[in-house]
């Protein structure tokens, strides 16, 4: 009984995280007390004791040989010069929490400041990105497969590419989250114009010149860039170089001009996938800055540099397209053969050189964490109100298709995807506009956004059926369709993003001590090493301390404060095993780890599920509608239940815990939602306010010709005459009257005084705006075989 009373304490004093010496001083007294040691047993006792509670000794005797072995054996990983940029690059955030066990939402989530549009941002989004809006649709711009000139001249009039591009310098000076606002609306009206218009002011020449460039480059370039007199493009991906960026062959070689005694630069390079390439004015080109002939020192390989070249420079060809998936973006090879440029077009001048690979981590965040979230964001809005408008007026055996469980189920998860992408998109930006740059969470904001709106809109296809496949002006998501791939694969490519990156970056940067580990071992610091080493083993005793009590208690006994507790009370204890299954991995696999990708991938999976429903809940709190708490239980649960798919999938490919595997699925941290749950949040969403609440600047046309514009005029009309609808229904139904053409069948039921003239008039109108909304295109055979 002492024994076990003595283990008890032990895990009371690991789950408070207490010093290493409280254990051998509680173990001391305790066994003073209650056991009758010998002398050599305390003498061996207070031995070890003195070792591991006196620091040199610690180092002399335990540390030492540790860091000697650790060494020998490679069991650390290390870090390349590639690696260690893209920590550099970013900030610790919430994610950091999570591999500590801790997530206190008063402080770590609640905290973080709201970003407000100033009324420029609001203006500008009400005003100049509707016009923007109105001035073309998403299907002229297919059939022309370009913009009007009026549209690319008013992008360029309005500084759509300078949102980013500071006021002194010409541009908006846009926040992160206007970026985000103005990119979501543009998508809801044509995937085009968003991509064209997110690129410049995401990774490209205005944001690394503003961030790196020199005063000379930034007064010479970001003026004209802001109001379009220049276009920018950024050549990086080049046939064997995609996510793996390092792997550039694009080169530039110095070398003295013998007309000027100048030293200049030649470059010789192949680009793909470079959007905006073919009519660029001002291309950002990363290239490897090679010194052959050592005229700026004694290295001959400079490394990964960025460089700004005229697109009229001789030797640059810019005169191809591909065509992507038919998505008409610019998008185009770029070549260049034997082009000259100086060592002043390099971005940042002679401090430039070899600083590229850091410019690109650091740039990359804003297409991770911002543009392509905002179009997965958009395109959810937009797809939810068409799925959402279009199931309320779809008649099936003479019900509405929303009402059919199989339609609930489809469209309850898009409703409850596109609050969480909006929540996450919330707490991302204004964690960016409070001058966070979280690395690891624009990772997962990438893959979890196009991930997700990859979901949205194949259950929206499968909700509208036979419309969704019928390509033409009538179909408002065909194009959004074709357009997924591209978002899946640019910006680092989805399989690597979650196998490599989320987990694996996080990992090393957000853990509390393995980065301090494995700079110890890199510089051969052993006492930074034992004081980080032994925190480790601290917080691994700690994690597993808590988890068994959470395990135990199922988190119950969390104290958390606000709305959704219990949610609350499992990301505890969710981030507690998470912590806890870390280190495990890491002691079982070391460090092959990084190589076992899939274990990786499941890893990423709890990380970024973890920070989804972080998200979810802080949204709900910050706006609390007793409306969306359906939502938030669908997200909550519907990402537990994906935790708990990673976590069984963990254990049983970590084979030295495998046999821990029915412990976690007889006590899962979630399941999936219940079907009546579908239900509630369907039958919401019949609610026009409600709709439109959900789908926020989500871009409605004035006009009434409209496509979009006419589906919520007949989703309203029909609502206002539902009753005489139904009137109609029972009356054909009684054999009241006899089915026939709808005019004839509104004249009968006038005629028998069931419903009134002007009643007749509403329902006429209703019927026939019903009919024109759910009827899909047909074209004439010429006419077919000319489209596009």
């Amino acid at each position: 009984m002492e024994t076990l009373i003595l283990i008890l304490i032990l895990l009371v004093l690991g789950f408070n995280a207490f010093p290493i010496y409280a254990y051998f001083a509680i173990v001391g007294v305790y066994s003073l007390v209650f056991f009758d040691f010998g002398a050599l047993a305390w003498t061996i006792y207070l031995v070890i004791g003195a070792i591991f509670l006196i620091q040199p000794l610690r180092i002399k005797f335990v540390t030492q040989k540790l860091v000697d072995f650790i060494n020998k054996k490679g069991l650390m990983p290390k870090i390349s010069a590639t690696e260690e940029a893209a920590l550099q690059a970013g900030t610790n955030w919430i994610e950091s929490s999570y591999f500590k066990g801790e997530v206190n939402f008063s402080t770590d989530v609640h905290e973080e400041k709201i970003t407000e549009l100033t009324d420029e941002e609001q203006a500008f989004l009400d005003n100049e990105v509707n016009e923007l809006c109105e001035m073309t649709t998403d299907w002229e711009i297919f059939q022309k497969r370009d913009f009007t000139p009026e549209v690319w001249q008013f992008i360029k009039d309005k500084k759509f590419f300078g949102m980013i591009i500071p006021k002194e310098y010409g541009g908006l000076g846009f926040s992160a989250t206007a970026h985000s606002k103005v990119i979501e609306k543009l998508v809801s009206r044509s995937q085009v114009l968003a991509i064209t218009i997110m690129v410049p002011n995401s990774l490209g020449p205005a944001e690394l010149i503003e961030k790196h460039g020199t005063n000379e480059q930034k007064e010479k370039y970001l003026s004209d860039l802001a109001i379009g007199r220049e276009v920018p493009c950024f050549g990086l991906t080049e046939p064997n170089a995609g996510s793996d960026a390092t792997s550039i062959k694009s080169n530039g070689v110095l070398f003295k001009d013998e007309k000027t005694g100048k030293t200049r630069i030649r470059l010789n390079f192949e680009k793909r996938y470079i959007t905006l390439g073919n009519i660029a004015t001002l291309i950002g080109l990363a290239f490897v800055l090679k010194d052959p002939d050592n005229l700026l020192g004694d290295q001959k390989d400079l490394g990964i540099t960025f460089g700004l070249v005229n697109h009229k420079k001789k030797g640059v060809d810019t005169s191809y397209r591909h065509d992507p998936l038919g998505i008409p973006f610019v998008n185009s090879p770029l070549y260049g053969k034997d082009v000259i440029i100086d060592i002043e077009d390099i971005i940042g001048g002679l401090n430039g050189i070899g600083k590229g690979w850091q410019m690109l981590v650091e740039s990359l965040s804003i297409g991770r964490g911002i543009s392509l979230p905002s179009v997965s964001l958009g395109g959810s809005k937009f797809a939810l109100n068409v799925v959402s408008s279009y199931s309320q007026l779809r008649e099936q055996f003479g019900l509405s298709i929303n009402h059919f469980e199989g339609v609930e189920e489809k469209i309850a998860k898009i409703a409850a995807f596109t609050y969480m992408l909006n929540a996450a998109r919330n707490y991302t930006l204004d964690a960016i506009d409070n001058g966070q740059k979280p690395g690891v969470v624009n990772s997962v904001m990438k893959y979890h956004a196009t991930e997700k709106f990859r979901e949205v809109i194949n259950d929206s296809m499968d909700v509208l059926g036979g419309s969704a496949i019928i390509r033409g002006e009538n179909n408002l998501l065909a194009h959004a369709y074709f357009a997924l791939p591209i978002s899946i694969t640019v910006e680092g490519a989805n399989i690597l993003t979650r196998n490599l990156m989320q987990f694996g970056q996080g990992l090393i940067k957000s853990h509390p001590y393995i980065y301090k580990e494995i700079n110890a071992l890199r510089y051969n610091n052993v006492e930074s090493f034992d004081k980080a080493f032994f925190a480790h083993v601290n917080l691994g005793y700690t994690s597993l301390c808590k988890s068994l009590f959470y395990y135990i208690t199922r988190g119950s006994t969390i104290c958390q404060k606000g709305e959704f507790t219990r949610y609350k009370q499992k990301v505890t204890w969710v981030s507690s095993e998470f912590t806890l299954l870390t280190n495990v991995a890491l002691a079982v696999v070391g460090p092959a780890l990084k190589k076992r990708e899939n274990i990786s991938a499941r890893f990423g999976d709890i990380l970024s599920n973890l920070y989804l429903i972080t998200a979810t809940l802080r949204e709900f709190e910050n706006n609390p509608k007793d409306e969306n708490r359906d939502l938030v239980d669908y997200v909550c649960q519907y990402c537990f239940n994906d935790i708990q798919i990673a976590r069984e999938e963990i254990i049983s490919n970590l084979g030295g815990i495998s046999a821990l595997l029915p412990l976690a699925k007889i006590n899962p941290f979630g399941t999936k939602a219940e079907d009546k749950l579908n239900a509630r949040i369907v039958n919401s969403l019949s609610n026009e306010e409600r709709l439109e609440e959900l789908t926020k600047n989500v871009f409605v046309d004035s006009r009434e010709n409209d496509r979009f514009s006419k589906l919520q005029k007949a989703v309203k009309l029909n609502k206002q005459n539902a009753k005489g609808f139904k009137t109609l229904k029972e009356a054909l139904k009684n054999g009241t009257i006899e089915f026939d053409s709808i005019d004839v069948m509104l004249e009968q039921l006038v005629s028998k005084d069931l419903i009134k003239e002007d009643e007749a008039i509403s329902m006429k109108e209703a019927h026939e705006l019903k009919q024109e909304v759910i009827s899909v295109d047909a074209f004439k055979i010429k006419q077919y075989r000319a489209a596009r």
